[in-house]
C-alpha cells in the first residue's frame, strides 16, 4: 500500500499581513521595508558616485529613471521652475514606493512593504502636507482655502454646498484614496501569488509530481509574478503623478 504524503494547503490569509515578530521586535514586513530601503540607497549611491559625461550602463539606468520622473512627471505637470522645487520629493516617492512594492515578488520575503497600511499612509501624509504647504506658501492661508473650497464662478447661493463637497474631496478623499489605492493593490497581489503557488504545492504533492493542475497553477503564478512587476511600477507612477497633480492644483490661481 502506497501512502501519499500531502503538503498542507496554505490559502490566502489576512494573517499574512500581521506576522509574528522576530526576536520580539521586528516582523517579516519590517525586514522587507528595511531591505528595500537599504537596496535603494545603495543603488543610488553607487550609481551617482562617479558620474561621467559618457555614462556607463549602470549610470544610464539611473539617469533613465531620474529622467522619467523629471520630464514625465515633474516638469510636465509643474513646469520647470516648480518642477525643480518638488523634484526631490517626487523622486523619493516614486523610487521609495517602487522598491517597497517589488519586495512582494522576492523569494523568501514574498510580501510587499506597502501591503500594510503604515507605509502607504506615511507617503500619503507627506503628499498631503506638501500640497497644502505649497498652496499656503504661494497664496496665503485665506486665499488658498478660498480657492480650494469655492472655485471661481460658483453662484453665491451654491457656495456653502460646494464648499462642503470640496472640503471632503480635497482634504479627506485625497489622502484616503492615495493610501487605500496603493494598499489594496499590493494586498490583492500578495493574495493572488499565495493562491497560485500554494495550489501548485498542493497539487504537486497530492499527485506525486507535475500534472496539468500543478503545471497550470505554476504557470499562472509565474505569469502573475510578471504582472506584479508591472503593477509595482504602475502604482508607484500613479501615486507620484497624483501627488504632482495635487501640488499643481494647490499652486493654481483658481481650481
Amino acid at each position: 500500500m502506497t501512502i501519499v504524503r500531502m503538503a498542507e494547503f496554505h490559502g490566502p490569509d489576512i494573517a499574512d499581513f500581521f506576522p509574528e515578530p522576530l526576536f520580539g521586535v521586528i516582523t517579516r514586513i519590517n525586514i522587507a521595508q528595511l531591505l528595500a530601503t537599504a537596496l535603494l540607497v545603495l543603488i543610488l549611491v553607487l550609481g551617482t558616485r562617479r558620474l561621467t559625461v559618457v555614462p556607463g550602463r549602470f549610470q544610464s539606468v539611473i539617469e533613465l529613471g531620474f529622467g522619467f520622473v523629471t520630464n514625465g512627471i515633474a516638469y510636465d505637470l509643474l513646469g520647470k521652475k516648480d518642477g525643480k522645487r518638488f523634484l526631490p520629493l517626487l523622486l523619493t516617492i516614486f523610487f521609495g514606493i517602487l522598491f517597497l512594492n517589488l519586495t512582494g515578488i522576492v523569494p523568501g520575503i514574498n510580501i510587499a512593504g506597502t501591503s500594510v497600511i503604515g507605509a502607504p499612509l506615511v507617503f500619503a501624509a507627506v503628499a498631503y502636507v506638501v500640497f497644502i504647504y505649497a498652496g499656503i506658501k504661494k497664496h496665503g492661508v485665506f486665499r488658498f482655502f478660498k480657492n480650494s473650497l469655492v472655485p471661481g464662478g460658483v453662484p453665491i447661493l451654491l457656495a456653502p454646498i460646494i464648499a462642503i463637497i470640496e472640503l471632503i474631496s480635497t482634504f479627506v478623499v485625497r489622502p484616503v484614496s492615495l493610501t487605500l489605492r496603493l494598499l489594496m493593490n499590493m494586498m490583492v497581489g500578495h493574495f493572488m501569488l499565495v493562491l497560485f503557488f500554494s495550489a501548485t504545492n498542493f497539487f504537486f504533492f497530492s499527485f506525486n509530481g507535475f500534472t496539468a493542475l500543478s503545471a497550470g497553477t505554476f504557470a499562472l503564478g509565474i505569469g502573475f509574478t510578471l504582472f506584479e512587476v508591472f503593477v509595482s511600477f504602475l502604482q508607484a507612477y500613479v501615486f507620484t503623478i497624483l501627488t504632482a497633480v495635487y501640488i499643481q492644483l494647490s499652486l493654481a490661481d483658481e481650481h
